[in-house]
């Protein structure tokens, strides 16, 4: 069991790494971001691409947060040019139980109009600072 939890998290861990590297990656291809704040914490941002000298409709953030100010959910939308519009794309929901943090994964189902689990995303982990 805790092996299985091991490697979930390394897993995760990976995906985190990889994504901030394409993250990184992905500044050198012109993305600027716009950060909506409220009382002191993001609760949006969207992300632009520029492209022949205009910005163009890229990702979109939304994070909701807890009485704790603990992240709760955060959702990403990606801009469908051709719609014209923006569209789900995932929803991460975090959990809090004592020192334990469940982070839950669901991908829009455009089909089903609606998220669905990954069960294969969804890792608990202990946080010693909590």
């Amino acid at each position: 069991m805790r092996t299985k939890v091991f490697l979930k998290t390394v897993a995760l861990s990976a995906v985190i790494l990889f994504s901030a590297m394409a993250a990184s990656a992905a500044n050198k291809n012109n993305l600027i971001y716009n950060s909506e704040e409220k009382d002191g914490m993001m609760v949006g941002q969207t992300v632009y691409k520029m492209d022949s000298g205009t910005l163009a409709n890229y990702m979109k953030y939304s994070y909701k947060y807890d009485d704790q100010k603990r992240m709760t959910e955060s959702e990403t939308m990606k801009w469908n040019s051709q719609k014209n519009t923006w569209e789900n794309d995932l929803r991460i929901c975090y959990a809090y139980q004592g020192k334990s943090i469940t982070t839950t994964y669901y991908k829009w189902n455009s089909k089903q109009k609606a998220y669905v689990l990954v069960p294969d995303m969804t890792v608990t982990m202990d946080n010693p600072s909590l």
